[in-house]
């Protein structure tokens, strides 16, 4: 019986293409992803979601056009086919099958304990069976490609913890005393900040509190100007502590400039003269559109040439199947299928 491979490093995540990608995603994630292309290079794999973005989405040509978008803006902001791939899941059907291999060897219990299922069910998220296996499906995008490292947030650990899981279920019914069928996957915590909203709540879709990525001059001038704030007069004293405008700043800022910024706020003044929450709404403005022009720029060369995206898209899928390829005929023949 032929068995996973020694464990090298891989980096294995996901990205569901689920509408316009905003601060929240690039902080949290993104900026995450294509700094792991520098540690790990050719050893990054990042798809795009779009089986299941089905869950939720049920337009077909906003499910295209999202895949895109979300293959343009990883592009823009770095990603580096030469270090890591980025394909979308549906061009590897494979995963499918794992899936299903996965389920005939998880109990029931292990899916209703999946957060992310109630999470959705309380946002008023119809329940469908895709919904409800959507850990079968998370877990066989990590196996299929024996990846090791998958870097998450810690509202999404459970997933790594459900592939880890699910991988011993199968090891222990079909390789028990052997080597291994599957690579057991380990998470990688980032230290991705809370990205505050317009609203002080957690950036999200779901909430439509978000900030674009790629908005710049006045339409982004104004979107800040959104952003909440208390009562204090202009020339009083601020606290930037509890100020959403500031824990944005942090996101951007040095530590030089934050310190100096802090002052502002703690004075009410600058340079003598009075200083205010549209002061700092002005600077984070001005911050935001600095940060992602050479983005912008990439952006806008890819959105003109989309034969260049998807043919990057088709190389790293390309790269990919023979992997996954070769988990599924390892896990085929270990079960009793031809």
């Amino acid at each position: 019986m032929s068995q996973a491979p020694s464990p090298a490093p891989r980096v294995l995540s996901g990205i569901q293409p689920s509408g316009v990608l905003h601060l929240g995603n690039y902080f949290g994630a993104i900026a995450q992803h294509i700094a792991l292309q520098d540690r790990y290079p050719g050893e990054a794999y990042y798809f795009i979601a779009d089986y299941h973005a089905l869950t939720t989405l049920r337009n077909p040509e906003a499910l295209r056009q999202n895949v895109f978008d979300a293959a343009v803006t990883y592009l823009a902001l770095g990603l580096d086919p030469a270090k890591a791939l980025l394909f979308r899941q549906s061009d590897i059907p494979e995963v499918h099958e794992l899936a299903w291999l996965l389920a005939c060897v998880t109990g029931l219990g292990l899916m209703e304990r999946s957060t992310s299922y109630k999470d959705k069910i309380a946002q008023g998220i119809k329940p469908s069976a895709g919904l409800f296996n959507y850990p079968l499906l998370m877990a066989a995008d990590i196996l299929i490609y024996d990846g090791t490292l998958v870097p998450v947030g810690k509202d999404q650990l459970q997933h790594v913890e459900f592939a880890q899981d699910m991988a011993t279920y199968l090891n222990e019914a079909y390789a028990a005393g052997g080597p291994p069928l599957l690579v057991r996957p380990e998470a990688i915590l980032g230290s991705a900040p809370i990205v505050p909203g317009f609203d002080g709540r957690k950036m999200s879709k779901s909430y439509g509190n978000l900030l674009p990525l790629f908005e710049s001059g006045k339409k982004l001038r104004k979107l800040v100007g959104q952003i909440v704030t208390d009562s204090t007069p202009l020339g009083q004293p601020l606290n930037p502590d509890t100020c959403n405008v500031y824990a944005l700043l942090k996101l951007l800022a040095d530590e030089a400039e934050l310190a100096q910024i802090a002052e502002w706020y703690r004075a009410g003044a600058r340079d003598g003269q009075p200083f205010g929450y549209g002061h700092a709404k002005m600077l984070l403005a001005d911050k935001l559109d600095a940060h992602f022009a050479p983005a912008r720029a990439r952006r806008e060369h890819l959105l003109q040439h989309p034969d260049e995206v998807e043919a990057i898209l088709r190389a790293s899928a390309e790269r990919a199947r023979p992997i996954a390829r070769a988990t599924i005929d390892r896990c085929r023949r270990a079960v009793g299928l031809a």
